[in-house]
């Protein structure tokens, strides 16, 4: 069964990561996707493995913190699908591991404008055009940085809590609308902007990366990291039938490293 079919998402950040495994997966599940970015070469080799599947997708370049770009993208999905049902809020930069007192005002301004802004420019543009349409799903991808705190990563951590709070005040505002507003929680999650991150914060603390990365991986009682996978599959879960009372909250998705 084709959970989603009919429906049109768009999925910012799509060119890689979590943002590109939501994308396949969305489409799996039947839904016309509009894929954003600013790498447009991803964004089109994965319009185009959709396609090949059977599926419909649209590559957009879009550059979230402007505002421009955003609305802009919204006109094409219209143009191309007649309607939004699903709102993915996956772009946002990782920002610098450093600390706070020599953390620049251009890389804060960097990691809240592409994470925290951008959700709020898609939200704001999307928003007249799911209450017309009678209803819709925003889901925002927050991150446990943003409940529990991670050092060394102000700029991140103020981010991804920002869009918690973003996504509780828009779930009560939206909700006479018959929009769902809800936010994911990843924990650590397996792929490149881990072992990324992993790598800086290894160094500013002058130990091993393995040995920090285990340190990670003994959060989890179940051992183990959260797959992008998993991420995706609560994403079509949240955006089908199956969410349609599930608004306001913040799910954490963090193979038992539970932050409340």
């Amino acid at each position: 069964m084709l959970y989603l079919k009919g429906k049109v998402a768009i999925v910012t950040g799509a060119s890689r990561g979590i943002g590109r495994q939501t994308a396949l997966s969305v489409a799996e599940a039947g839904a016309k996707v509009v894929l954003t970015s600013r790498n447009e070469s991803s964004i089109i080799s994965l319009a185009e493995e959709i396609r090949n599947e059977g599926g419909s997708a649209l590559p957009v370049v879009t550059d979230v913190t402007q505002e421009s770009q955003v609305m802009e993208m919204v006109e094409k999905t219209l143009e191309e699908y007649g309607r939004i049902d699903i709102l993915v809020n996956n772009a946002g930069d990782p920002g610098p591991t450093v600390p706070v007192h020599t953390l620049s005002l251009d890389d804060w301004h960097e990691v809240i404008d592409s994470s925290l802004t951008g959700t709020y420019l898609c939200c704001r543009s999307v928003v007249p055009h799911m209450i017309t349409g009678g209803g819709g799903r925003i889901i925002n991808m927050s991150s446990v940085a943003g409940k529990a705190g991670l050092p060394n990563r102000a700029g991140y951590c103020a981010a991804k809590g920002g869009i918690i709070g973003l996504t509780r005040g828009l779930a009560l505002e939206l909700g006479p609308y018959n929009i769902c507003v809800n936010a994911i929680v990843p924990g650590a999650v397996a792929g490149e902007r881990l072992d990324f991150v992993t790598e800086k914060q290894a160094k500013l603390q002058g130990i091993d990366v393995d040995e920090l990365r285990k340190v990670k991986l003994n959060r989890s009682p179940l051992q183990r990291f959260v797959e992008q996978k998993d991420i995706a599959d609560l994403v079509v879960f949240l955006a089908g039938e199956a969410g349609k009372n599930i608004t306001g909250e913040d799910i954490n998705v963090t193979a038992g490293a539970v932050v409340g």
